[in-house]
């Protein structure tokens, strides 16, 4: 496993662990490098979340991608959008390094690109742009309740799979 790997690892352990802002020095420490190792691959604090948002970003980029080589990115991203177990976990835990701003969340811009290109991936296998739409929309609906406290039963996704995705 790589350096960068394993500060990442460690970062996520500790937010998961109960410290939603760790320092860098008690990241370095968890992953076993030095202050300075940690620095080498990311300059600072946000360097470090946006590497954990990248990590992220790759893992889901990954299913939607092989999801739509098999017809099914639509499912899919209601799926993952419906989160729980240790995912939900280190979604929130993920969260919990996202600063917000006065311009707005601070996210890498590969967050806006990746969900562009899974739109696309939507919109390709139903067909219809709006109704695209309206499958991304609800899964970032989906999520979001999720984030706060309220994760949707599986019934409920079946449901609104069922409904979103019906002759399609």
């Amino acid at each position: 496993m790589s350096v960068r790997e394993r500060v990442l690892d460690a970062l996520q352990e500790l937010i998961l662990g109960g410290d939603p802002v760790p320092s860098l020095d008690a990241v370095a420490a968890a992953a076993g490098v030095s202050k300075g190792g940690l620095l080498h691959h990311f300059r600072d604090r946000r360097a470090l979340a946006h590497g954990l948002v990248h990590r992220a970003l790759a893992e889901i980029d990954a299913a939607m991608t092989a999801a739509a080589a098999q017809g099914s990115a639509a499912e899919t991203w209601l799926r993952l959008s419906a989160v729980d177990g240790p995912e939900l976990v280190a979604a929130r835990a993920l969260l919990s390094l996202v600063r917000v701003t006065a311009s707005g969340i601070d996210l890498p811009p590969e967050v806006a690109q990746a969900v562009a290109r899974w739109q696309a991936m939507i919109t390709t296998e139903i067909g219809d742009p709006v109704r695209g739409d309206l499958v991304r929309l609800v899964g970032d609906g989906l999520f979001l309740e999720t984030l706060a406290g309220d994760p949707p039963n599986r019934a409920r996704v079946d449901a609104l799979v069922g409904y979103l995705l019906a002759g399609r």
